[in-house]
């Protein structure tokens, strides 16, 4: 509960402007694009985790992202110096842009905002069967959809049997399954690979 209050604070003087730490975003939690799904607090089976927002971007005013969520319910999000950013690969704050997909978890403030200590911009996470293979993209079927993703030099990369990842997409195989985490270009059935799970 301690490190809880701690984080609030903290966020609250980073968003009230009356801290002047500075820290990365990875002090206060993972960067990584899986940790999104893992809730901060506990909350009950079926119940709105207070400080999880998700939805797309309609606005932004400095550090301040008006978000719109797929139930339509209407959320600002401060991002600080803290906060820590994903937009296929960990980045800064102006990489979000008014379109993109958001997942943020945060603080809530007393004035209902969210104060953010990390965001996930446009991130997808996927179970596809692999259609075809070119040298730098990869088609692929999820759920009836069709779905093109492409190829990042330098930042995709291949999990086979849960070993480490690495760049080599070669064992990738046309009519197997596989998960695939990336990055959504908005309003297209196009995505940025980011990792992709596959059995070798």
């Amino acid at each position: 509960m301690s490190d809880i209050l701690g984080r609030r604070r903290f966020l609250s003087g980073a968003v009230l402007g009356t801290t002047a730490t500075v820290i990365t975003a990875t002090t206060i939690g993972s960067v990584a694009p899986e940790a999104v799904a893992d809730p901060k607090l506990d909350v009950e089976p079926g119940a709105v985790d207070p400080n999880f927002v998700e939805g797309r971007i309609t606005g932004i005013a400095g550090g301040l992202l008006m978000v719109t969520g797929t139930d339509r319910t209407i959320n600002q999000i401060h991002m600080t110096k803290a906060t820590s950013v994903w937009k296929l690969r960990p980045t800064t704050s102006d990489a979000a842009k008014v379109g993109d997909g958001l997942y943020a978890r945060g603080v809530r403030m007393p004035d209902g905002t969210l104060a953010a200590d990390a965001i996930w911009l446009n991130i997808v996470n996927l179970q596809v069967h692999i259609t075809s293979i070119g040298r730098s993209v990869m088609h692929m079927d999820h759920r009836g959809d069709r779905i093109v993703g492409h190829v990042v030099s330098g930042t995709t990369a291949a999990v086979y049997n849960s070993t480490p990842a690495v760049s080599d997409l070669s064992l990738l195989q046309v009519g197997k399954h596989a998960q695939v985490i990336g990055a959504w270009r908005p309003d297209t059935n196009e995505v940025d690979l980011a990792t992709v799970y596959a059995a070798a």
